[in-house]
């Protein structure tokens, strides 16, 4: 059985299924599962109608207002969201990786940024997404998406955050099935075999307990208890933040380092400082409205 657990990777076939000769990989299906829990959960809120008459003002066109002088919230509004986070996520995770990981190679090869074909004109795909690319443009698109429906961003951003590390876990569990962004050889009997014969931490897993299912946790607990907009929303990039630092000392490493940190830790530090600077000014300044 624990030989089972530790060649578990190399069972995993990363294609789901074939449809002629396109391939359907576990990865894209575990986004998409990723997407429709957050739908869910975001859902959820919306029928317990959860501080959502604190976010939106009742006079815009988006309510719907019915007999018993109640206003409700348009379900299409999740769906119009989720749509501008998943363009924003694929564009600032794809470019993100191409500024932030290997801008040098993407600079003499500019079509690879885009194309999913190699030099030969085989189909080989588009590899490679940076998490902090894909927040930035998920930012991005919420600041457009609340300006459009007038909606404050602080406020909306600690309404959707609490639903987010559920779908990041899938994302992980995505990594995990794909056989990518394992581990350093492990000394320990939680290592795997992902193909290379080497014992090594399955840190993708790591990943979707800690940045996924913990911090799902602690921020679904909050949710309803901040005392300023920004909290949870602020919370989330500090605590993801935090455990991707510590986690990238189990992460195989990339080929350079910057400061003696591998460019994920440099992004997390940032990441860290800038919400505990955000939030000590909020919290100083009143800039986040009470709610």
């Amino acid at each position: 059985m624990f030989s089972f657990y530790q060649h578990l990777p190399e069972l995993v076939n990363p294609i789901a299924f074939l449809i002629g000769n396109f391939s359907v990989r576990w990865y894209s299906l575990m986004y998409l599962a990723g997407f429709c829990v957050v739908y869910g959960l975001l859902m959820y809120r919306v029928r317990k109608d959860e501080r959502l008459s604190k976010i939106f003002n009742f006079q815009f066109s988006i309510f719907n207002k019915i007999p018993n002088t109640e206003y409700r919230i348009p379900y299409s509004i999740i769906i119009d969201f989720l749509l501008y986070s998943f363009i924003g996520l694929i564009a600032g995770g794809r470019l993100g990786y191409v500024l932030f990981y290997n801008l040098g190679w993407y600079i003499k090869n500019p079509l690879t940024i885009i194309s999913p074909f190699d030099s030969s004109g085989n189909f080989i795909g588009i590899f490679g997404m940076s998490y902090f690319g894909g927040l930035i443009g998920i930012i991005i698109a919420t600041i457009i998406f609340c300006r459009k429906n007038e909606v404050n961003f602080w406020r909306w951003a600690d309404f959707v955050v609490p639903a987010i590390p559920a779908g990041y876990f899938f994302g992980r569990i995505g990594n995990f099935l794909n056989g990518e962004l394992y581990g350093k050889a492990a000394n320990s009997f939680l290592g795997m075999y992902f193909g290379d014969g080497i014992l090594r931490h399955p840190t993708q897993l790591y990943e979707a307990l800690l940045e996924g299912l913990l911090l799902f946790v602690i921020l679904w607990f909050l949710r309803n208890k901040t005392k300023f907009s920004g909290t949870l929303f602020l919370l989330y990039i500090a605590g993801y933040g935090m455990v991707r630092f510590f986690v990238e000392f189990l992460r195989e490493p990339e080929n350079d380092f910057i400061f003696g940190m591998t460019r994920g830790q440099v992004l997390a530090f940032f990441a860290i400082i800038t919400a505990g600077i955000a939030y000590a000014y909020g919290a100083k300044k009143h800039s986040y409205k009470e709610i």
